[in-house]
């Protein structure tokens, strides 16, 4: 195989290379070499995908069996769009990262591939879409479906879609599962949303990236949402966080009308955490009949904990500073409950 991987400096581009280069395959990686680092052994071209010359010139470079796009995060559908045009010549099947915020109904609501979609022009600038009183829908969602749409248009049956809830693992920049585990380790009594035995089922990123890699390998098209297909309790996550921190703290559950009370954000302040009844409820049993196959969470979270005590460093990212609650606050809200 011999890929191209738009990105792969950082977090789920960089696991997509690195299992690209075990798999003994030829990679290509563009970006603009402004964040991460790419592994040896990569052929890296440089350049800026909001630019026509330099994504003409990578197109150039090519030919390529399939690429896989870890880095339209932030991209209008009109700029996935001008990628996919330009790079159609050179590629013979497009990977692609979406998100579970395509759906109408995330998160309030169970979802599976058949799910409503947004609807968004796949030339669509940065400004289309908002985001409603609640939260949800998301102008991000709508960037996004946009984005598949325009892959779609220009690849036609040679596109694999890929939704991911929630990934962590080694070298996460959002800070999740990092905040939880320094939180761990600091000790304490410990400000979680109850109840303990809700579920959640985030997906390590090095899985993603084998999925990834195998359904470039393929023929043929689809969607797929991606999340574990195991999923544990926050009681489980949080006590394994502790476990391999060695924390001496513990957990005190507070009734989500009091988070609220105090102004706990959702998702951000208590990472993980969503009142929504959907947020956990993503069918992943497409992509799993397909190959996607989930590591244990425990895992995931032991080796994160490896990669921080390595002094493993994640590309600096504004999401990062949104995440936890500040220790003040957080004694105040135990204070309140009298813990």
């Amino acid at each position: 195989m011999r890929i191209l991987v738009l990105g792969g400096g950082w977090f789920l581009g960089r696991a997509v290379i690195e299992g690209a280069l075990a798999r003994g395959w030829d990679v290509t990686a563009f970006n603009r070499g402004r964040s991460g680092c790419v592994p040896e052994g990569v052929e890296t071209v440089r350049g800026d995908r909001t630019s026509d010359a330099d994504l003409k010139r990578l197109a150039q470079a090519g030919l390529w069996d399939a690429v896989i796009d870890t880095s339209s995060g932030e991209m209008s559908p009109r700029t996935v769009l001008a990628a996919a045009e330009a790079l159609r010549p050179a590629v013979g099947r497009w990977v692609h990262v979406s998100t579970v915020s395509v759906y109408w109904g995330w998160p309030h609501q169970p979802l599976t591939e058949e799910s409503a979609l947004l609807e968004a022009p796949a030339d669509a600038d940065e400004s289309f879409g908002y985001t409603g009183a609640d939260g949800s829908p998301t102008k991000y969602g709508f960037q996004k479906a946009g984005a598949e749409k325009a892959v779609c248009q220009t690849f036609g049956g040679d596109v694999v879609i890929l939704r991911p809830g929630v990934i962590l693992g080694p070298g996460e920049y959002v800070g999740r599962l990092p905040w939880w585990l320094r939180r761990a380790e600091r000790g304490g009594a410990i400000l979680a949303a109850a109840p303990s035995s809700r579920p959640i089922q985030p997906v390590d990123v090095r899985d993603v990236a084998a999925f990834a890699l195998d359904q470039a390998a393929r023929t043929g098209g689809g969607a797929f949402n991606i999340a574990h297909s195991a999923p544990i309790s926050i009681e489980e996550f949080l006590a394994h966080c502790l476990a391999v921190t060695g924390g001496a703290g513990r957990v005190v559950w507070a009734d989500p009308a009091e988070l609220e009370r105090h102004g706990v954000r959702q998702w951000t302040e208590m990472p993980l955490w969503r009142t929504a009844s959907g947020v956990w409820s993503v069918d992943a049993s497409r992509a799993v009949a397909a190959g996607l196959s989930c590591r244990p969470l425990t895992t995931t979270i032991s080796d994160t904990w490896n990669w921080l005590k390595a002094d493993g460093r994640p590309v600096a990212h504004p999401r990062a500073s949104e995440h936890g609650i500040a220790a003040d606050k957080e004694r105040e809200i135990l204070a309140a409950l009298a813990c």
